[in-house]
Parts: structure tokens; C-alpha cells; sequence
């Protein structure tokens, strides 16, 4: 396949973690890449390098996803780069910080909402915009990242976040119904503890070891485990999946 005429997947949060292994999975199965990212303009361009050498052509652009001018200025960048998107993948996400409920700090909560739900509406609908048969568009796929935690409720570390991921679990099966016979498939990839440093960001470093032994598996998962989940939802393999949350926890 020629690097031109690569379908094109627009990835947000791409810099790093799950956002960087889902970018250079689908690198390396023939898509050409679009990758947003917050602040860290270092681990993008670590992982542009990666995704360049891979064969794919690749493009960073500097977005807060909550913010509707910074999502309509990353679709139009990344259309004018590199062409219209067959794919978004919606993994840009914060937690909000560890908190019980009762310890929530307002200004927090509002940012990871915005970004978590508000950020994921406002890309999928640019997405459907240009992928939509209706429209003019020539059909795509979306997947949005979710989390377990929106089915287990995270009690005493991040209720609030696990609320949005049931928000985003919600937005999946309905845009699902509604594009449905428009070209689009829409699903969502629930991952559960995996090793990022995610974690220690949040201040536990510890995490992944404190929680393993709670899960089925005695582990946590990898970023490329997610990954794959995600090109296979993306996949002419998934042909007939949309509307599905796939969780992939270790049985948590």
C-alpha cells in the first residue's frame, strides 16, 4: 500500500500509554496517523519518530479536546495533512484525581468532564460530519476508550471518573443506533487496570501491584493489549459490531 493512500485514523491522546500503543498498532496495519495531544509535546514527537519510521505518515496537533475551537482546528489540520479520517479513536481522558465524593473539588470535576464526555461528543461529531454516507462521506469507524471502572464504580478512589466512563459507555450505544445505517460503526474498548503511568500521576505508584491480586488474571494488562482491541473494532473483521463496550480487565 502506498503511503498516500493509507486510510487515515485520527488518534486523541496519542502522545503516550495507551493513546502511543494504539497509534503504532495502527501504524503497522496500514493507517496513516493523526495523534492530538494536551502539554507533552516531547512524548509526541517521541512517538510521531516511531510512527514515521514504521512508514506511516503522521502528524501532531496541540489540542484540548474539551475546548470546540481546539477539536474543529485538530480535525481540520488533520484533514488537510493527511485527509479525511476513516477512524477516530477517542482515548484523551483525566481522572480528576483520586477522591472520595465527598472530597470533590468542583474546578477538577468540570475539567474531566469536559474532557471525558464533553470532548468525546464534540470529536465524535466531527468524525460523523465527514464520515457519514448522509453527508456525503464514504462511511469509518469510531471507537471510544471507557474503562471498567464504569461498571465496578471505583468506590473511594474515583467515583467521578467512573461516571463519565459510564457517560461515554452510554454515548457509544446511541450514536451506534443513530449512524447505524449512515457507513459508521461506533464502539467502545473498557479497559481495566493496566501499566501506564497513569498510576503514579495520580499519586500511587503502587497501584498496580496493590490491585492485581484482585483481578482474575493476577496482573494488570499492557497498552498493546488494549491496542489490539481496538484494531480489531476498527477491523473489516468487526464488520457487524457496533454498539459493543469491550472490556478488556484480566475477568475483573
Amino acid at each position: 500500500m502506498q503511503n498516500a493512500n493509507r486510510p487515515v485514523a485520527l488518534v486523541t491522546g496519542g502522545s503516550r500509554g495507551i493513546g502511543a500503543a494504539i497509534a503504532k498498532l495502527l501504524a503497522a496495519n496500514g493507517y496513516n496517523i493523526a495523534l492530538s495531544y494536551a502539554k507533552d509535546g516531547a512524548a509526541a514527537q517521541s512517538t510521531l519518530g516511531q510512527l514515521v519510521a514504521m512508514g506511516s505518515r503522521a502528524v501532531g496537533i496541540q489540542a484540548d479536546v474539551s475546548i470546540e475551537a481546539d477539536v474543529l482546528r485538530l480535525f481540520e489540520i488533520a484533514e488537510r495533512e493527511l485527509g479525511r479520517p476513516r477512524a477516530l479513536v477517542n482515548n484523551a481522558a483525566v481522572t480528576g484525581g483520586f477522591a472520595r465524593v465527598e472530597n470533590l473539588d468542583s474546578a477538577a470535576l468540570t475539567q474531566m468532564l469536559a474532557v471525558n464526555v464533553a470532548g468525546t461528543m464534540l470529536c465524535a461529531r466531527e468524525a460523523v460530519r465527514r464520515m457519514s454516507t448522509k453527508r456525503g462521506g464514504s462511511g469509518g469507524a469510531i471507537v471510544n476508550i471507557s474503562s471498567i471502572a464504569a461498571r465496578t464504580g471505583s468506590a473511594g478512589e474515583w467515583v467521578h471518573y467512573a461516571a463519565s466512563k459510564g457517560a461515554v459507555n452510554t454515548f457509544t450505544i446511541g450514536l451506534a443506533r443513530e449512524v447505524a445505517t449512515e457507513g459508521i460503526r461506533v464502539n467502545a474498548v473498557a479497559p481495566g487496570l493496566v501499566d501506564t503511568g497513569l498510576h503514579a500521576a495520580n499519586g500511587e505508584p503502587g497501584r498496580l501491584a496493590r490491585i492485581s491480586p484482585t483481578i482474575p488474571m493476577q496482573r494488570g494488562g499492557t497498552p498493546d493489549e488494549i491496542a489490539q482491541g481496538v484494531l480489531w473494532l476498527l477491523s473489516d473483521a468487526a464488520s457487524y459490531t457496533t454498539g459493543a463496550i469491550l472490556e478488556i480487565g484480566g475477568g475483573r
